[in-house]
């Protein structure tokens, strides 16, 4: 009879952070007793990569290929993140927006196998006897979401769980971080989706979502726990509804390392790309009248960065304010409605300010278009087509270079497509998308990439310039540091006529100058230990993770 196996055998090549597969070397066959357990040949990283994008290119459905995908990241973390890294371009639609949505949609139906923590109403009074079953014990960055508002889908329940890992996946493929060292989490606070209800594969807690008072109360438990058991983490918020986005950032954005994605981070890639177009418009940002049509966290979050910003540009508080205008779908924002949250009303305008303009009722988009000079106008209401060939025209008429931002997301959810804004202005207007299009047809010359507003630019250097810097906070100053650092990369401003973000291929060199931006602030506001902008930058490079085994 033969000797045993060492018993490591089984453990190694089942582990995705130290598996090599067939790439064990034949002495590394032999030291971990993987004789036998494996094909003879030894095949390189490169070889199995090239693998892999032949088995992806094989799938018939982006979402076939994105299920094919994070399969191959549940066997082996090192050849996942090789695969995405040699062709950024093709793998972030794959692995996240826009075919997560879909991944979410369907998620009790495609899941496989435990990736991260589910915290569920039920088990509260265990939270962290939860969060201690996690997979390592080190953890630089959590990703945490409540499934309510995922992308442009809704209420997606326990599917929301795509969101985090994603999002996650991102923070490594981008930022660098080691996955080893994420932590995704589903707040498991039950589902208003009537179809997720009546689903009996659904995987999350069947019943109605709990009352605001027991879910900002298990919202506190949680954090608490996070504080017990990893108190030096960075906790991302991630796709929560608007009345609790906004007072959750609120509550603990000073008390933890904390900060919320869809608030901070969209307004940041938002600002970024504000600041290119304003570069190539040959006008300051603080110079413009900025519109946004969507009055949600997201929004809201822009405007208030955006104002923040016009403010660092030499204008008064009360000046800032007066040029941002927002509209929701009952119309402008304005002091005498009675349904406006805190942070709405900070952008909301005297009904005196729009009295001559003789519009019964409250004023629309396109009345605001017609009575104000605007230069920027930005879109986060998922109401598509909202950006009509009308009032963009009625914009492109006064001023020389519109900046026309329909962000929303899924792509059926714009407010406009490029191709029609850049009819509809003759090829002059700065066009950024929250959701992926086609290039602007140009005659006679090459085609045009449509800038997309992901904040994939945003918040894997945030969280790689925070790990590196050893920060204890996220500020303002940090978001808008990144937003200027962005802007600074922006393509346009070496050619006019290139988009106003970077290219995805670039996307992760990008990461490193955000990154710096983001530490060298975190020191300037003190919550940071000092360092040199050398050390820094030594810290960043040394807190990279490289896939390759």
């Amino acid at each position: 009879m033969g000797a045993a196996g060492t018993g490591d055998e089984g453990v190694i090549l089942d582990d995705p952070m130290r598996t090599k597969g067939t790439a064990f070397t034949a002495e590394e066959r032999a030291e971990h007793g993987l004789r036998g357990l494996l094909p003879y040949a030894v095949t390189t990283l490169e070889d199995q990569v090239r693998r892999c994008w032949g088995e992806v290119d094989r799938q018939a459905t982006d979402l076939q290929r994105y299920v094919y995908l994070r399969s191959l990241q549940d066997r082996n973390e090192h050849l996942f993140y090789s695969v995405l890294a040699a062709d950024v371009p093709t793998a972030l639609p794959l692995v996240y927006t826009p075919t997560v949505a879909e991944g979410c949609k369907r998620f009790s139906e495609l899941w496989r196998r435990p990736r991260g923590l589910y915290l569920a109403w039920p088990d509260r009074e265990n939270l962290r006897e939860m969060l201690r079953n996690r997979p390592h014990d080190e953890v630089d960055v959590i990703v945490v979401t409540d499934g309510q508002r995922i992308l442009g889908i809704g209420d997606q329940g326990v599917g929301g769980m795509g969101i985090p890992v994603g999002k996650l996946s991102l923070y490594t493929l981008i930022g660098g971080i080691d996955p080893a060292r994420t932590l995704p989490i589903l707040l498991d606070v039950g589902t208003d989706n009537a179809d997720l209800l009546d689903d009996p594969f659904y995987l999350g807690w069947r019943h109605r979502r709990i009352d605001d008072e027991d879910y900002f109360a298990f919202v506190e438990d949680f954090v608490a726990a996070v504080e017990a058991e990893l108190p030096d983490v960075l906790l991302q918020w991630e796709d929560f509804a608007t009345p609790h986005a906004a007072p959750i950032l609120a509550r603990y954005r000073d008390r933890l390392l904390t900060f919320n994605d869809d608030i901070q981070g969209t307004a940041a890639v938002a600002l970024g790309a504000l600041q290119g177009a304003s570069e190539v418009a040959g006008t300051r940002l603080a110079d413009q009248q900025v519109v946004m049509l969507g009055a949600g966290s997201a929004g809201i979050g822009v405007m208030e960065m955006v104002r923040q910003e016009m403010v660092d540009q030499g204008l008064s508080a009360d000046e800032a304010r007066a040029r941002c205008w927002v509209v929701d779908v009952r119309g402008l924002l304005t002091t005498d409605r009675d349904d406006l949250s805190d942070d709405q009303r900070a952008f909301a305008h005297d009904p005196a300010d729009v009295a001559g303009w003789g519009v019964e009722g409250l004023p629309g988009l396109a009345d605001v278009v017609e009575h104000v000079t605007v230069g920027v106008l930005l879109g986060l209401s998922t109401a598509q087509g909202a950006f009509t060939e009308d009032i963009v025209r009625t914009m492109a008429a006064k001023v020389d270079r519109p900046v026309v931002f329909p962000l929303s997301n899924p792509t059926s959810n714009a407010e406009a497509r490029p191709a029609d804004v850049d009819a509809w202005t003759d090829g002059r207007a700065l066009i950024a998308t929250g959701s992926p299009f086609p290039p602007l047809a140009r005659e006679g010359a090459a085609d045009v990439p449509v800038a997309q507003c992901n904040n994939v630019y945003i918040f894997p250097a945030v969280g790689l310039a925070v790990t590196a810097a050893r920060a204890t906070r996220v500020t303002d100053a940090m978001m808008r540091a990144a937003a200027r650092a962005l802007g600074d990369a922006s393509p346009a401003l070496r050619d006019p006529h290139a988009p106003l973000l970077p290219a995805w291929a670039d996307v992760r060199d990008v990461a490193d100058g955000i990154a710096l931006a983001v530490a060298r602030r975190a020191v300037v506001d003190g919550v940071a230990p000092a360092a040199s902008d050398d050390e820094l930058h030594d810290a960043i490079r040394a807190t990279r993770w490289d896939p390759a085994y």
